[in-house]
């Protein structure tokens, strides 16, 4: 199996089907969540929409670079949600990140294992491969916090 089908599979696990590492995934926690709690605080976590929009943002902008346009995302602006007041709202984020899931592992996965030891972008920024696996870890710490949020959130309403 070549690298980029590899880690393409990584990701598909934690973003859309797998249960290996964590027991669930992006898909599996999101879909199921309604917009009140997608908006609800926790303390002074941040909230379940908040953390989709800001992974998501991530994954948009990369799937710009995969296209051949420029990285024009900004971490100040990764947790710029607009407001979510309606299940739609709700409903339109959870599959735009689902959207951008299927087409960011489809493209890696059929990305060349050479451009994975290309430099991402700029060489200040590591390789396409050095990336791909911080998308991966970020991803992973993100769906961590999105699980127990949502166990809070569900134990407070039973």
């Amino acid at each position: 199996m070549k690298r980029s089908e590899f880690t393409a599979n990584r990701l598909r696990e934690v973003l859309l089907d797998g249960r290996w590492v964590a027991n669930t995934n992006y898909k599996e926690q999101i879909e199921n969540v309604t917009w009140q709690q997608a908006i609800q605080e926790v303390g002074d976590l941040n909230t379940i929409a908040l953390l989709t929009y800001h992974v998501n943002y991530y994954l948009a902008g990369i799937l710009n670079v995969f296209g051949g346009g420029g990285l024009e995302i900004r971490d100040k602006y990764s947790f710029d949600l607009p407001p979510i007041t309606s299940e739609a709202d709700w409903k339109r984020l959870v599959e735009d990140f689902l959207e951008n899931a299927e087409k960011f592992v489809e493209h890696l996965g059929k990305m060349p294992d050479g451009k994975l030891d290309e430099a991402f972008v700029d060489e200040k920024y590591g390789t396409y491969w050095r990336n791909m696996e911080g998308v991966i870890e970020h991803c992973y710490y993100h769906l961590g916090q999105i699980s127990l949020i949502k166990k809070l959130i569900v134990e407070n309403h039973e």
